[in-house]
C-alpha cells in the first residue's frame, strides 16, 4: 500500500457539484441458488420479496440465551430459488439498458461468495441467457434500423469518439477487407448463431420503445479482467511467437479530459449484431483465468467487466447524413462486472498461486467495503474523508459512477447452505451497507436543437417519389429512383420572382430564361424515357414469344424444382440441427479442455512437488546413513570404554574386598591372641600378673610402632588423580553462587583457570577444559561435594560444547560420628577395635573411572 504523499498522482479537483443534486441510494437485489441436493442443511429462509431471514446451522455455538442466532435483511428485491433468466433481466438490467440508449451511464456488478452463482446469473447458459446476453439482445433489437456503416464512429484512444465522412469510413472498410485479419461481421439479416438462439428465444427478445429515430447509433465492446490487481485485455490479439510465447501485458488506468478514468490502449470492437456481440464476449471468455478449487469446479479467479458503449450522434436537417461535428456525438457505457467470491483459504485448501489469488480477491473487495463505509460517513454526517479509491484497480476505474452520474446496481448472490454461513453473514452486512450509499442521479441531455421527425419525413419522401415514378411507369427499383432523384435535383433552381419595383425589367426575363432551361431538360428527359419505354417494349415482345415456345419446359423444370426444394428444405432442417448440435459439442469441449488443461496444470505442479519431496528424501536417508554411521562409531567407543571401566571397577572392587578380608582377618588374630592371653593369668599365681600386662603394652606398642603392611596395589586410573588437575591446560572453574566454602584440608585448588559463577561462550573458547563443583547432603547429613569435569570443543555451528568424562567426590567424615556401629563384647575389645578404625582416617575419591582408597599413617 503507498503512503500517503508518496507515489500517488494529485488529485485534481473535480467540477463543483450543485448541492440540489438530486441523488438516488445504490439499488442492491438478492438472488438465492438452489441447494445442490435436498438433504443439505439451509440457512437462508425468503420471508418476503424484500426481506430473507439466516438461521445459524446446529454446527455453531449458541448464543447467551441458549437459541440460535436469526438475523433478517432487506433489500429492494428478493429473487427466490425460482426466478428465472428473464424474470432477473426485466427488473434489473433492462431499465440500465434504457438509460443507456438515452444516454446515461450505468454500472451494475455481482457480489457473493465463491460457488454463489454470480457468473451463471451474468452470462447464464445454454437455454438459460444471463444479463449480458439479454442486454446485448435488447440494444441491437432497439437500435438494428438506425446503426451507422462501420467505421463512421471511431474511438480516438483517450475514451472519446469521432466521426469520420462516408469516404473515409469507406477507405477504412475497404482496408479491412484487404488485409483479412478481422473477419466479417455476419449482419442482422443473416440466420443467429444456435448456440445464441438457445440462450435467447424469440420469445423472451425485448425492445426499446422510446429510441430517438433521428439519430445513428454504433455500439463498441471491451473486455477485460482484473488479475491479482492488474488489468489485462482479453480481446488484446498478442503475435504468435513459435518460439516463446510472451505474457499478456498489464493495463494502466488514465483519466480523460471530463476526469472519467479508463483503460488506455483498450480494444474496442465495433460490433453490427448480438451474435458477433456475443462473439467477441466468448473470444474474451476463453482467456479469462479460471481454476478449480475445493468449493467450485470452475473457479474465476479473477475480476471481469465487460463495457458496452454506445455511441449516437444526430442527422443533419435533411435527415440523410452525420453531422459532422464531434461535439455532437455522445457516447453512454454500461459496465458489466462479474466480481471474483470471496474465499476462506483454511476452506479451499489454496497453496501457491492460488493462495495469492485469493489473497488479492480478499484485498479488493475489502476495499470496495472501505470505500463504501467511507462514502456512507461522508454521505450521513458530513465528513470530507478522502475515499481510497486507488487502493485497488477495481475502485479505481468506477469511482467515477460514485462520484459522478450513473445508476448502480448490485446483485447480492447467495448460496443457501450452511458450509457458506459465516462468510454470507458478512456479505450481508456489506450489502446492508451499500444500501445507504447515494449516487447522483442522471439526468438527460439532448443532443441537438434540430426538429425531430427528419428521418421519418425524409424516407416518406423517397416512398412517395418511388410510387409516383412506378404510377407514371418510370423505374421501380431503387437504382433507378436514386438516377431520377439525382436528375431532379440537377435541375437549375427557381430564383426569386418577387417584384418590388414596377420598372423591374431583369426579374421576369431570368425567370423566364430558367423556366425555359428547366422544359428543355423535362423535354430530354421525356424524349429519353420514351427511348427506354420503347427498347423495354420490344425487348417485352420477345421475351414474350420466347415464353410461349419453353411453357412446356417450364412446367417440367417447375416440378422438378418443387421437388428440390423439398429435398433442399429438408438439408437445411438437418443442417441446422447439425450446427446447432456442433455449438453444444464445442461449447462442451471448450469446458473438457479447460478442466484438462487445469488438471494438467494440477499435475505438473504435483509432479513438481513430488521431484521435491523426493529430493527431500533421498536427503533424509543420506544424513540418516551419516548419522548411523557416527552413531555406530561413537557406540563402539562407548562399548570399548564401558568394557574398560567395568574391568577397572571389577579390579577395583576385588581389592577393596580383599582389604576388607585382610582387616578382618587382622583383627580376628587380634583377638585371638589378646583371648588366648587373658586366659594364662588364671592357671598361673597373682605374682606374674604384672608381665603379662607388661608383654600386652609391649605387643600394643609395636604394633602402633611398626604397624602391619597392607597388600600393595596400584591406583586403578592414575590419570585421574587430583593432580591431573594442576596441569598447563586451561579450566574453567563453575562455581554457582549457592554453594557454601567448608575451608577444608581437602578443598579443590585449579591453577590457572577462569572462574565464573555462569558459563559463557567467550569463557570456554579460551580453554581446553571444564568443572563444575556441585554441592549436595550424603546420606548422613553431610555435605558432600563433587567435581564434574569435562572436555571443551567446537560444534561445526562455530559455538562451544562441553563433553562430560569425569565426577569426583569430596566427601567430610567425622570419626565420632554416631553413626558408627558398635560390636558388642567386653569393654576393652570394642574400644581397642574402635581405636584400631579411627586411628587411620580416610580420605576417598568417587569418579566415572574407579574408586581409589588410601590409608594415612
Amino acid at each position: 500500500m503507498l503512503k500517503p504523499g508518496k507515489g500517488k498522482t494529485p488529485r485534481r479537483p473535480g467540477p463543483k457539484k450543485a448541492s440540489n443534486i438530486e441523488r438516488d441510494p445504490v439499488g442492491v437485489y438478492c438472488r438465492i441458488r438452489p441447494l445442490g441436493s435436498e438433504d443439505e442443511e439451509c440457512c437462508v429462509e425468503m420471508i418476503s420479496s424484500t426481506t430473507i431471514q439466516l438461521h445459524a446451522p446446529d454446527g455453531l455455538k449458541a448464543n447467551r440465551n441458549g437459541e440460535y442466532k436469526e438475523t433478517q435483511y432487506s433489500f429492494k428485491k428478493v429473487f427466490g430459488i425460482n426466478t428465472t433468466q428473464l424474470e432477473l433481466f426485466e427488473d434489473i438490467a433492462k431499465p440500465l439498458v434504457e438509460d443507456l440508449i438515452h444516454c446515461k451511464n450505468g454500472l451494475l456488478f455481482t457480489y457473493g461468495v465463491t460457488g454463489s452463482g454470480k457468473t451463471f446469473t451474468m452470462t447464464g447458459s445454454p437455454g438459460e441467457g444471463g444479463l449480458l446476453p439479454r442486454s446485448l439482445d435488447m440494444i441491437f433489437n432497439s437500435i438494428g434500423p438506425f446503426q451507422a456503416k462501420r467505421f463512421v464512429f471511431k474511438p480516438d484512444d483517450k475514451n472519446a469518439m469521432e466521426i469520420q465522412s462516408q469516404v473515409d469510413a469507406l477507405l477504412d472498410r475497404q482496408k479491412r477487407d484487404s488485409q483479412q485479419t478481422v473477419p466479417k461481421t455476419p449482419s442482422s439479416r443473416q440466420k443467429p448463431d444456435p448456440e445464441f438462439a438457445d440462450m435467447i428465444s424469440s420469445e423472451e427478445a425485448c425492445k426499446s420503445e422510446n429510441v430517438d429515430e433521428d439519430c445513428c447509433y454504433s455500439v463498441f465492446v471491451s473486455y477485460i479482467e482484473i488479475y491479482n490487481n492488474y488489468i489485462y485485455d482479453l480481446l488484446e490479439d498478442a503475435p504468435y511467437d513459435p518460439i516463446r510465447s510472451k505474457p499478456p501485458q498489464s493495463k494502466i488506468l488514465r483519466e480523460d479530459q471530463n476526469h472519467n478514468m479508463y483503460v488506455a490502449g483498450c480494444t474496442e470492437v465495433e460490433v453490427k449484431s448480438t451474435e458477433e456481440a456475443f462473439e467477441v464476449f466468448w473470444k474474451g471468455q476463453k482467456k479469462r483465468r479460471i481454476a478449480n478449487t475445493q468449493l467450485n469446479r470452475e473457479s474465476s479467479r479473477s475480476h471481469s467487466v465487460f463495457t458496452i458503449k454506445l455511441a449516437q450522434a444526430p442527422l443533419d436537417a435533411d435527415g440523410d447524413h452525420i453531422l459532422q461535428d464531434k461535439n455532437q456525438v455522445n457516447v453512454s457505457q454500461l459496465c458489466l462486472v462479474d466480481l471474483a467470491g470471496s474465499e476462506r483459504t483454511n476452506r479451499t485448501r489454496a497453496e501457491g498461486s492460488r493462495l495469492r489469488e485469493a489473497g488479492n480477491i480478499n484485498q479488493s473487495l475489502m476495499t470496495l467495503r472501505t470505500c463504501m463505509e467511507v462514502l456512507r460517513e461522508n454521505q450521513m454526517c458530513g465528513t470530507n474523508k478522502m475515499v481510497p479509491y486507488r487502493d485497488s484497480k477495481v475502485t479505481h476505474l468506477f469511482k467515477n459512477y460514485f462520484d459522478g452520474e450513473g445508476k448502480v446496481r448490485m446483485i447480492v448472490c447467495v448460496n443457501p447452505k450452511a458450509d457458506d454461513y459465516e462468510e454470507t453473514v458478512l456479505v450481508m452486512r456489506f450489502a446492508e451497507m451499500t444500501q445507504e450509499v447515494e449516487v447522483a442521479r442522471p439526468v438527460d441531455r439532448p443532443i441537438c436543437g434540430l426538429a425531430p421527425g427528419r428521418r421519418h419525413r425524409n424516407q416518406a419522401f423517397r416512398d412517395e417519389l418511388s410510387r409516383r415514378l412506378e404510377e407514371r411507369g418510370g423505374p421501380s427499383n431503387a437504382d433507378d429512383a436514386v438516377l431520377m432523384t439525382q436528375l431532379i435535383e440537377s435541375l437549375p433552381a427557381l430564383p426569386t420572382c418577387e417584384l418590388v419595383d414596377p420598372n423591374d425589367d431583369q426579374t421576369l426575363p431570368r425567370l423566364i430564361e430558367v423556366l425555359e432551361r428547366r422544359h428543355r431538360v423535362r423535354q430530354m428527359m421525356t424524349e429519353q424515357f420514351n427511348k427506354t419505354a420503347n427498347t423495354v417494349k420490344s425487348m417485352l415482345q420477345q421475351f414474350d414469344s420466347q415464353l410461349c415456345s419453353r411453357d412446356a419446359f417450364l412446367h417440367d423444370q417447375q416440378s422438378k424444382l418443387s421437388e428440390k426444394d423439398k429435398v433442399i428444405l429438408n438439408q437445411k432442417t438437418e443442417i441446422e440441427r447439425l450446427e446447432k448440435k456442433s455449438k453444444t459439442l464445442e461449447y462442451k469441449i471448450d469446458i473438457l479442455q479447460k478442466t484438462t488443461d487445469m488438471y494438467e496444470q494440477d499435475k505438473r505442479s504435483l509432479q513438481q512437488e513430488l521431484e521435491t519431496r523426493e529430493q527431500r528424501l533421498q536427503k533424509e536417508l543420506s544424513e540418516r546413513k551419516r548419522l548411523e554411521q557416527r552413531m555406530q562409531g561413537v557406540m563402539t567407543d562407548t562399548k570399548l570404554k564401558w568394557e574398560k571401566e567395568c574391568e577397572r571397577r571389577v579390579n577395583a572392587k576385588q581389592l577393596e574386598m580383599q582389604n576388607k578380608l585382610w582387616v578382618k582377618d587382622e583383627k580376628l588374630k587380634q583377638l585371638k591372641a589378646i583371648v588366648t592371653e587373658s586366659s594364662g593369668p588364671a592357671e598361673r599365681p597373682e605374682k606374674p600378673e604384672r608381665p603379662s600386662r607388661e608383654r600386652d603394652r609391649n605387643i600394643a606398642q609395636k604394633r602402633s610402632a611398626s604397624p602391619s603392611p597392607l597388600p600393595k596395589a596400584l591406583p586403578a586410573h592414575p590419570k585421574h588423580r587430583r593432580s591431573h588437575s594442576a596441569g598447563g591446560e586451561k579450566w574453567v572453574d563453575h562455581k554457582p553462587p549457592s554453594n557454601l566454602e567448608l575451608d577444608t584440608v581437602m578443598q579443590p585448588i585449579i591453577p590457572n583457570a577462569i572462574k565464573v559463577s555462569t558459563p559463557s561462550e567467550k569463557a570456554l573458547s579460551k580453554c581446553h577444559k571444564y568443572v563444575l563443583r556441585h554441592q549436595e547432603l550424603a546420606s548422613d547429613g553431610e555435605i558432600e561435594t563433587k567435581l564434574i569435569k569435562g572436555n571443551v570443543f567446537k560444534t561445526r555451528s562455530g559455538g562451544q560444547a562441553v563433553q562430560f568424562t569425569d565426577i569426583e567426590t569430596l566427601k567430610q567424615e567425622c570419626p565420632t560420628a554416631p553413626s558408627r556401629k558398635r560390636r558388642s563384647g567386653s569393654a576393652e575389645g570394642p574400644a581397642e577395635v574402635e581405636d584400631i578404625e579411627n586411628r587411620a582416617p580416610v580420605a576417598s575419591t568417587n569418579s566415572a573411572h574407579g574408586y581409589q582408597k588410601r590409608r594415612r599413617p
